[in-house]
């Protein structure tokens, strides 16, 4: 025991709560939170390429009622029959397609014998000072659409809708948010449209199947977590060995021989 009493020095009490408290983040926030978005990542990436192998169904379906959503289906293909509300426009601001900023169109589409859903026309590019361009207003009469399912995005902190250039304008499409400025009961889940529909404007496509590097961060976050305690282990054993050579006595250095000595042992030898 006297040996493991540097452990309870200051310096080294120190170094464990340190230790311990790293191997707790590691184990219970750091890897839990990588892998966790490794596991929201691998099911859009399987929910994207569901959507592109699988045929469109009727929107009623999946978004029965008004106050319908479906997360669990977004980005697959649907279609709708119903009319636009082509004078209720909102912009979502600063969407960034293929690296540049966008403004992106929203308008309500009434479903027919269904919900009225928001739906997502596409992106228009700004005019110099971040100006809204004239952009096509939608078919008043009755059409069919093509589109993905989406979900509601949260609010972006801080940042309230506002108007200019005749538009109302939001920094993220959060379904209440837009159905309250709107003044238009929408589904929970909106609907973004495929290339060459009616009401379309440019094409927001869907994102690349890529599963980025979560594991293998959460990976490396559990490895620190293991080898933390055990360097810790490791130097403390390092420690206890240097203390005990320490109070071991020193061996008595052999006395030199005399003269005498190693004539006899060299003559001894010969003989």
């Amino acid at each position: 025991m006297p040996r493991l009493a540097f452990l309870l020095r200051p310096g080294w009490l120190v170094l464990a709560l340190v230790v311990i408290a790293f191997t707790y983040l590691c184990f219970m926030v750091l890897a839990p939170w990588q892998l966790g978005k490794n596991t929201q990542t691998s099911r859009a990436n399987q929910q994207i390429e569901d959507s592109l192998n699988t045929p469109p169904v009727p929107l009623r379906t999946l978004l029965p009622q008004q106050d319908s959503s479906a997360s669990s289906a977004q980005w697959r293909r649907v279609t709708a029959t119903g009319q636009y509300l082509p004078d209720v426009q909102v912009l979502a601001r600063l969407r960034v397609v293929e690296g540049s900023p966008m403004f992106e169109v929203l308008t309500p589409f009434v479903v027919d014998g269904g919900p009225t859903v928001l739906v997502d026309r596409g992106y228009v590019r700004p005019e110099p000072g971040s100006h809204v361009p004239p952009i096509p207003r939608a078919p008043a009469q009755t059409v069919t659409i093509t589109a993905r399912l989406r979900d509601s995005e949260p609010m972006v902190p801080d940042k309230d809708p506002f108007s200019r250039d005749g538009f109302d304008q939001v920094y993220s499409i959060h379904i209440p948010q837009i159905a309250s400025l709107a003044g238009v009961p929408l589904a929970g889940s909106y609907l973004q449209l495929v290339e060459n529909q009616p009401g379309g404007l440019g094409v927001v496509g869907v994102p690349h199947l890529d599963a980025g590097p979560f594991l293998s961060y959460g990976i490396q976050w559990i490895l620190f977590g293991i080898l933390a305690p055990i360097g810790l282990s490791y130097f403390a054993y390092s420690e206890i060995r240097a203390r005990r050579d320490e109070k071991q006595p020193a061996r008595p250095a052999e006395a030199p021989m005399t003269v005498e000595e190693k004539l006899a042992d060299r003559y001894g030898q010969r003989r």
